[in-house]
């Protein structure tokens, strides 16, 4: 029951790591504000809800820092204060070598994959500040390092040195800032995908190679769970870890991005 008393903001909560973290805080004691663009985050809500924990929803676009704003404050009128932010959203669109990406495309990576995560502690950092206390923990990735998504890769890069700037700022003040780096990940498929649209016969190949390279760079040979993943984001968002703040844990199977 590491989350009692906690209020607990977790970004993309409809699908994947997000709601399973969700799932998990409120098992865990915590009072869970989920959010998502997509609808699908109401049944996750009403999933935590019949086990009996204190939730809500709020449907939101965290690319805009009105977004980001509307969702804590939506938070602390609900519930008086945002012990933890959790931020999950990001994630890559198109996989393919740089030199075939459309500027629009390397615009709408960095929207997804920088700027929720950038936004959502702006908007929350002074609700934490003025109470003295708070955690972020961020979920980058260790696809830093990787190949066919480079845009993707300097948008979760920008959440690693976010990561480590903001602890410097953040510590005096009684904030923790951390982050996972989750490798490759066995999920169901997105009810919601990234991409919309079906994959070329290239696009296919090109997807392949990341599966490959992400594989062969664990030290396991597979890929992690979902439990697996969100395992090290609870551990970092609880006291358990109140000694850590500016690192970025890879959690990749001993890839370390």
């Amino acid at each position: 029951m590491r989350f009692t008393d906690k209020v607990v903001v977790v970004t993309g909560a409809a699908q994947g790591i997000g709601a399973v973290v969700a799932h998990q805080v409120a098992a865990e004691g915590g009072t869970v504000v989920l959010a998502d663009r997509s609808q699908l985050v109401t049944e996750v809500a009403a999933g935590i809800a019949a086990g009996g924990a204190a939730s809500r929803h709020h449907l939101c676009d965290l690319e805009t820092y009105a977004g980001a704003s509307e969702l804590m404050a939506y938070a602390v009128a609900e519930f008086g204060r945002i012990d933890i932010l959790i931020n999950n959203v990001g994630g890559t669109i198109w996989a393919k070598p740089f030199e075939h990406y459309e500027a629009e495309e390397i615009e709408a990576e960095v929207r997804r994959s920088l700027f929720p995560t950038l936004w959502c502690c702006r908007a929350a950092l002074p609700h934490m500040v003025e109470r003295g206390a708070g955690v972020i923990v961020n979920i980058s990735s260790i696809a830093t390092r990787s190949r066919n998504r480079v845009p993707h890769a300097a948008s979760k890069g920008g959440v690693n040195a976010l990561t480590a700037s903001l602890a410097f700022e953040a510590a005096s003040k009684g904030i923790r800032v951390v982050a996972t780096a989750p490798g490759g990940t066995e999920a169901p498929p997105r009810k919601v995908p990234r991409n919309p649209h079906e994959q070329s016969a290239q696009e296919a190949l090109w997807y392949q190679e990341i599966v490959d390279q992400t594989t062969e760079s664990t030290l396991f040979k597979r890929y992690g769970t979902l439990a697996e993943q969100a395992a090290p984001i609870l551990f970092m968002a609880s006291d358990d870890a109140s000694y850590i703040t500016g690192t970025v844990l890879p959690v990749g199977g001993g890839d370390q991005g």
